[in-house]
């Protein structure tokens, strides 16, 4: 039997195929599947679907950008033709089912896939989806929703199952003794863990640098930067941080899965971007948590995730307006003025969480499969 997985564009469209991948291959452990993959070229996402045995394809794909910008008028010519590429590829794989997981990466292979009448399940990760995904749910079998299905609008209802957002089980498995030896924590102050994400880090980071010394001053940092931001980030904070707050601050280009359970186990509150991806993860290992949400995102989908997560109280949501380097500090503190109201985004954060998407959707589609 061959699963078919789809989906690009960033992080948060990869990483729930890894975490579904792990999960059937733990309730099929009799090794018949085989996975596969189609979408565009992305090494970093290639990389991390290569190292859990699914074999890729790449084709083209354009991306519907909602501003004036030549790159749409090339755009258009690669959709017709990522079509025909993904057409070919899923005729020779001739895949059981086909599962996306959304992003303009997705869309010529769930439309190749519906003219060859494939199954297709779709799974939205977002409040607001996207237009790859309004789409694609017009050719699709079952459409799995990672929010609450009051709260999407576009689908029609009986398409639709409620299960939340799959996650990488390794995430909750962290250990806060591990944490420390991991990044060198000092244990002497209140870990942030600023988080800003596959697309958004560059706001985040100058924000976190312009007053680094003042939050060392009552904090102690692990910073994911982004790899693309990683030296410039380090080169900075060297030439800025005081001798005497070095050992609070730790930065890093990326966590890897284990390194990011420590992050997150370690962490008193976390700072982070507002993709779907993030908020589950951080739901589920039940942290409060600041959402800045990307201002540019489609459909402004991670306001609308920030919105509907922080009504649970498990969150304060800064849009980038507000996203000011002292306003934030100023946040901060108070938080931390108000244990009573950290303890209670916790245990928000927590009664918000679905940890067991993943296998949830592998039991699903493993079924389907077994029909």
């Amino acid at each position: 039997m061959k699963i078919l997985f789809t989906g690009g564009g960033t992080a948060g469209h990869i990483f729930p195929i890894i975490a579904l991948v792990r999960e059937i291959k733990k309730i099929n452990p009799e090794g018949n599947l085989q996975f596969f993959y189609i979408g565009p070229k992305d090494q970093f996402a290639l990389a991390l679907l290569a190292q859990e045995g699914i074999e890729i394809r790449t084709i083209m794909a354009g991306k519907f950008r909602r501003y004036l910008s030549f790159q749409n008028i090339i755009d258009i010519f690669k959709v017709p033709v990522g079509i025909i590429q993904a057409f070919f590829n899923i005729y020779v794989i001739s895949p059981d089912l086909i599962f996306s997981k959304g992003g303009y990466g997705s869309l010529p292979a769930c439309i190749a896939g519906w003219l060859l009448l494939t199954p297709i399940f779709l799974h939205e990760s977002d409040v607001s989806p996207g237009l790859a995904n309004k789409i694609a749910s017009k050719m699709s079998l079952e459409i799995f929703t990672a929010y609450p299905i009051e709260k999407i609008q576009y689908f029609p209802a009986k398409k639709m199952i409620a299960v939340g957002n799959p996650l990488r089980r390794e995430i909750l498995e962290g250990s806060d003794k591990e944490a420390k030896k991991l990044f060198k924590l000092t244990g002497e102050k209140p870990v942030i863990f600023v988080l800003g994400g596959s697309q958004g880090a560059q706001k985040i980071n100058d924000t976190i640098l312009s007053i680094l010394n003042d939050i060392l001053e009552s904090f102690e940092i692990i910073h994911q930067t982004g790899s693309v931001n990683f030296s410039e980030v380090e080169k900075e904070a060297e030439a800025i941080v005081e001798k005497k707050l070095k050992n609070y601050y730790h930065p890093l280009p990326f966590l890897n899965d284990k390194e990011l359970s420590y992050a997150y186990h370690a962490a008193d509150l976390v700072l982070s971007r507002a993709g779907a991806g993030s908020i589950f993860e951080i739901a589920a290992v039940g942290k409060p948590s600041i959402l800045v949400p990307l201002s540019n995102s489609a459909q402004d989908h991670q306001v609308n995730n920030a919105y509907v997560y922080s009504e649970k109280g498990a969150a304060l949501v800064m849009e980038e307006v507000n996203f000011t380097p002292h306003f934030f500090l100023e946040k901060l503190k108070y938080l931390f003025s108000q244990p009573k109201m950290l303890k209670d985004m916790s245990k928000k954060a927590k009664e918000f969480s679905k940890p067991e998407a993943a296998r949830i959707i592998a039991d699903y589609v493993v079924s389907y499969l077994k029909q």
